[in-house]
């Protein structure tokens, strides 16, 4: 009688479980059969009661890591509550983006290596900022509903574990998939489980030029920068280039060669309708300390923009095969097919992704590509002349297609732009003196780094003077 006690506790308790976190829990168990019961941080008032965090539950496991492949003991943090994990609707709806494998929820949860010091006492007990950290991580999804992904780079411009007195150098995080948990199936849709891996700022800015993958894969080459299961260690006081500076070398040699990886960023932005000979040549400069939100800054994959494959080998690449093919950057496929034409265009840019105009016309029109800035219900893309299935042309350079605005820019205007684009590739966001503008009187095109008017951002549908 005693020895079938258990069991029944046991199959209670998959009684109660919800579902869909059932699923993720056995998962997790296949790594840590021995931890049925592990440390957990539970919100007391859920989300769908009211409460402000979206996790129902963090789980922290002890991984001993595997000394043959230089990977320490670690804590290892994963995050129950951006999947559905009730399939009732109270949290959740059912995905109807009408694929064939739906997907749970927001398709993911979030997870997190910390490694573990040296000399920590065997009963030492896991951190619980990390759990804050998700916490907050997901409260952007929420808020926003943009959904992470892997390469995904996310400015954080403080210390991850809130410390506001800590001088660590990991103040930034890129997103990667997590090494040990797979692509899981639960009866509500699948879930993925991407890890948060904590990056120095100069990690930061490359990712954000390259491409957050290939950063990735650096640091995974050496145990100092995080090893191949990618393990934050915030005692990590330099880089990956500091530490290997033929790294950056080569990366510079690759993005003068071959461009940049990263199809577009998630902006604020504003445009509208310029008359034929509308421009004047005036520039207003004020001071402004703008407010830089994690919602404004981080590079999503909701961008369904197309990423080139790099080329096997470069040396064979000629310059006539840097084209690729335009795709809708909105989930919903469902756009207008009536396009139309503009005479001219002003583009009003928010300031924290200034940055990125260089990174667009050197690193992406430059190599005959595209880059898309997306707000919530607006897309603006930069078209090279080479790239194919756009709707613009050089007789119609700007045109709008439902909530999708594209501009191509001319090859003998790149140059151009990518000199006056100069002052924004060494500034911070905060140190630019805006507004900024510049403009093309021969284009009829004006960009304008400013703050976009609240009221006039994330329309559902374009702004037309």
């Amino acid at each position: 009688m005693a020895a079938a006690a258990p069991e029944k506790e046991t199959a209670l308790k998959k009684r109660i479980l919800p579902r869909g976190l059932q699923k993720l829990i056995e998962q997790c168990l296949k790594i840590y059969p021995d931890q049925t019961n592990p440390l957990q941080v539970t919100t007391v008032l859920k989300y769908w009661l009211g409460g402000q965090d979206p996790l129902d539950y963090i789980s922290m496991y002890h991984n001993a890591g595997d000394p043959e492949q230089n990977i320490p003991p670690h804590w290892h943090y994963v995050s129950f509550g951006l999947s559905d994990l009730h399939g009732d609707g109270r949290v959740h709806l059912a995905d109807t983006s009408g694929g064939l494998e739906p997907r749970s929820g927001m398709g993911f949860e979030l997870t997190f290596r910390l490694v573990k010091s040296p000399d920590a006492a065997a009963n030492e007990r896991p951190p619980t900022w990390p759990a804050n950290l998700l916490q907050s991580l997901a409260k952007y999804v929420f808020q926003s509903g943009n959904r992470l992904c892997t390469g995904d780079n996310i400015p954080w411009r403080r210390s991850l574990d809130g410390s506001k007195d800590s001088n660590t150098a990991i103040q930034h995080m890129l997103i990667a998939e997590d090494p040990q948990l797979p692509r899981t199936e639960t009866p509500f849709g699948w879930v993925d489980f991407l890890q948060i891996v904590g990056v120095t700022s100069e990690e930061l800015e490359q990712a954000s030029r390259w491409n957050g993958k290939g950063m990735l894969n650096l640091l995974t080459k050496d145990p100092a920068t995080g090893g191949p299961w990618l393990i934050t260690d915030m005692a990590r006081s330099s880089s990956v280039f500091e530490q290997f500076p033929e790294t950056l070398r080569q990366l510079e040699l690759d993005l003068e060669k071959e461009g940049s990886d990263l199809a577009g960023v998630n902006a604020d932005f504003t445009f509208k309708e310029l008359a034929k000979g509308a421009l004047t040549v005036a520039v207003k400069k004020e001071v402004l300390d703008p407010d830089e939100e994690l919602s404004r800054s981080i590079s999503s994959c909701n961008i369904a923009v197309k990423e080139e494959a790099p080329e096997k080998d470069t040396l064979e690449q000629s310059t006539g095969s840097t084209s690729s093919d335009m795709v809708n950057p909105f989930d919903n496929p469902n756009i207008p097919s009536r396009v139309f034409p503009l005479t001219g265009i002003e583009l009003t840019l928010a300031p924290y992704a200034a940055k990125f105009l260089m990174l667009a016309v050197r690193d992406r029109i430059r190599h005959g590509r595209h880059f898309t800035f997306k707000a919530q219900h607006m897309a603006v893309t930069f078209v090279a002349e080479s790239v194919t299935g756009s709707i613009v042309n050089r007789q119609t350079p700007y045109a709008v297609l439902g909530s999708w605005v594209q501009i191509l820019i001319p090859n003998r205007l790149v140059p151009r732009m990518v000199e006056r684009f100069g002052e924004l590739n060494t500034r911070s966001a905060d140190g630019l003196k805006i507004p900024l503008t510049y403009e093309w009187p021969e284009q009829n095109l004006k960009f304008i780094i400013d703050n976009p008017p609240p009221e006039l951002l994330n329309q559902q549908g374009p702004i037309l003077a």
